[in-house]
This record gives structure tokens, C-alpha cells and sequence, in this order.
């Protein structure tokens, strides 16, 4: 049953009135965001040969677990490098494992810089932090407790 060319209840309270022009905005919109988004309606199967398909896209990449942990230890051992203290894990998104790589990343590299310089402790930083999270997730890695 049609409403006789009545609007919505909802569209009238609205104070909106679809028609020719309002439905033609409608539809560029909808295209706009199709594909904008991705989502043209076809599937792999109907691709033609120069289209590219789902199986041909490159895949996501990923960063292990030991390389993700190597660059925030990294990152915030030079940061307190030059620091009294060592600041808080939890401000830096650090679980106590990482923050106790950080510790002896710090200390090394400290005793580094006063020995051999600015460069010679960046290096080591990179190198300890690398291997502490690497030997850290090769016997486990975080425990299933919120700090570990």
C-alpha cells in the first residue's frame, strides 16, 4: 500500500521532502562512498584481466612482537638516556618486562657514553634493546598478567 505521494512521517517531521534532485544527490553519494571505500559491488570472480583481485593485493605488514618491543625500548632509552631517573613503564606503554630491558639498556648505555661517546651509545642501544626483547619473547615473552 503506497502513501498516495506522502512523505515519511519521519522525512516530513524533518522537514524533508525527497525528489528528483534529492535522490540524484543520494545516489552520488552513495557511489562517492562506494568507492571511496572499496566496495564496488564486484567480486574477484568478475574482474577482468587487467583488474587486480583480492588474491593479487600485496598482504598487510605485520611487526613481530620482538621487533615491536626492540623500538618502544629503543625509543624510550634514549629519551631517558640523559635523565636522573628512568621514568614510569606505565606512561610509556611498557609492560614490566620491557621496562626492565629498558632498565639494563639504560645503565649500558649510560656507561657507553661516558666511555665512548654519544654515537657508540646509540649503537649499543639499538643492539641491547634487540636482543633483550629477543631473548625476553624467546623464553615467553609477557605472561598473561596486565604487566608482565
Amino acid at each position: 500500500m503506497g502513501t498516495g505521494g506522502a512523505p515519511s512521517p519521519g522525512a516530513s517531521a524533518l522537514g524533508f521532502r525527497p525528489g528528483p534532485v534529492g535522490a540524484a544527490l543520494a545516489a552520488a553519494l552513495a557511489a562517492v562512498l562506494a568507492a571511496a571505500t572499496g566496495c564496488t559491488g564486484t567480486h574477484p570472480a568478475d574482474a577482468t584481466a587487467g583488474g587486480r583481485t583480492a588474491a593479487s593485493s600485496p598482504a598487510p605488514r605485520t611487526t613481530s612482537p620482538e621487533d615491536l618491543c626492540a623500538r618502544v625500548v629503543a625509543h624510550w632509552s634514549r629519551e631517558v638516556l640523559d635523565s636522573d631517573t628512568y621514568g614510569d613503564y606505565q606512561t610509556m606503554g611498557l609492560s614490566n618486562g620491557q621496562y626492565d630491558i629498558l632498565r639494563r639498556v639504560v645503565d649500558a648505555a649510560r656507561a657507553e657514553k661516558r666511555r665512548a661517546g654519544a654515537r657508540a651509545a646509540d649503537l649499543l642501544i639499538d643492539r641491547r634493546a634487540r636482543s633483550g626483547c629477543a631473548a625476553w619473547y624467546r623464553t615467553g615473552g609477557p605472561s598473561d598478567g596486565p604487566w608482565q
